[in-house]
């Protein structure tokens, strides 16, 4: 992990907005699971998508997708808003 998602994951709380607003190419994909398993049972990590987490593979890869979705669920508290 560079330097930079070292600081990053030293915080307590991580936000990610956005997710899935354009097409993730590989590398991105990446990177973000990278940054969802340096947090995982580590620290809190919170993800804002239009998207359910079920739809990430329409944005990225379906292996990481998979592989995201599960560790982001699995001490997830899901909160999901509905409005125009």
């Amino acid at each position: 992990m560079d330097a930079i998602a070292q600081r990053d994951c030293r915080a307590d709380l991580i936000v990610v907005d956005d997710i899935g607003m354009l097409p993730a190419g590989q590398a991105a994909a990446e990177a973000f699971y990278r940054l969802v398993d340096a947090t995982y049972e580590r620290r809190s990590l919170a993800v804002n998508s239009n998207l359910h987490p079920a739809g990430f593979d329409t944005f990225m890869p379906k292996t990481l997708a998979t592989a995201i979705v599960d560790r982001l669920l699995h001490h997830a508290h899901v909160i999901t808003t509905k409005g125009p």
